[in-house]
C-alpha cells in the first residue's frame, strides 16, 4: 500500500518466482493517468490494482507481508491497522512508514538532528546534479499529482497508544526524517497437542 504517483513502483520488478505483488491506494486516477510520457509498463510479476483499503474488500489471511508507505497518515489508524493486519497470514508482517506531526519539546534533539542533515544531503544531491548525474532526487513534475498531507493528524506517541490498542505488541518508533515506523507481527495460531486434548486417565 503505497501513497504517491506510483512512478518508482512502476520503474522497479519484484525479482524471483514469488507470487505477484499488489498496490493499493485510494487516489481518484489511475496509475496510468499518472504517466509522462508512457516510460514504464507495469512490471510482469506486479498487480497495480487502485482500491480503497477502508472500504472494497480485501482477501483474508492471504499475505506473508504488507507494506504502508507514505499512506497511514492519509486515514484513520483504528480504522486501517485491523483491515490491513487481517489480510496477514499468522506469522505475518506488517511494516509501516508514515508521517507523524511534531511532538515538541520532546522531539526538540531528533528534530535538530534531521534539519541539519536534511541540509546536508541537500546539498550533496545538488552536488551530484550539478556534477552530471541528474537522477540524484531532482524534482520530479509527477510530485503535483500526490497526495499532500501538512498537518498530520498525530505524533509519533500517539501512533503507538493507537496501535497498541488495535495490535497487541505493535512498535513503533520515530526515525529521523519526519516519519515513524510500526512493526507488527500476527501472532502464530498455536496447535493444540494431542496431549491437551487427552482425557484424564
Amino acid at each position: 500500500m503505497l501513497s504517491g504517483a506510483g512512478r518508482r513502483l512502476r520503474r522497479r520488478s519484484v525479482r524471483g518466482p514469488a507470487r505477484p505483488a499488489r498496490r493499493a491506494g485510494g487516489r481518484p486516477r489511475s496509475l496510468a493517468d499518472n504517466d509522462r510520457g508512457g516510460e514504464a509498463e507495469d512490471p510482469g510479476n506486479v498487480s497495480c490494482i487502485l482500491a480503497d483499503v477502508l472500504h472494497d474488500p480485501l482477501p483474508a489471511e492471504d499475505y506473508d507481508a504488507v507494506f504502508s508507505i507514505s499512506a497511514l497518515h492519509h486515514m484513520p489508524l483504528r480504522d486501517a491497522l485491523p483491515r490491513l493486519a487481517a489480510t496477514l497470514r499468522p506469522g505475518g508482517v506488517l511494516a509501516a512508514v508514515g508521517l507523524p506531526r511534531r511532538d515538541l519539546p520532546r522531539e526538540v534533539p531528533i528534530e535538530l538532528l534531521a534539519a541539519a542533515a536534511h541540509r546536508l544531503f541537500g546539498a550533496i544531491f545538488l552536488a551530484a546534479r550539478l556534477a552530471g548525474d541528474r537522477s540524484w532526487f531532482a524534482p520530479d513534475g509527477v510530485d503535483a499529482t500526490m497526495p499532500v498531507v501538512l498537518n498530520p493528524p498525530l505524533t509519533t506517541r500517539e501512533v503507538r497508544q493507537q496501535a497498541s490498542a488495535v495490535l497487541a505488541d505493535a512498535q513503533v518508533r520515530r526515525l529521523v526524517f519526519w516519519r515513524y515506523l510500526l512493526l507488527w507481527r500476527k501472532p502464530r495460531q498455536q496447535q493444540r497437542t494431542s496431549a491437551a486434548w487427552a482425557s484424564p486417565q
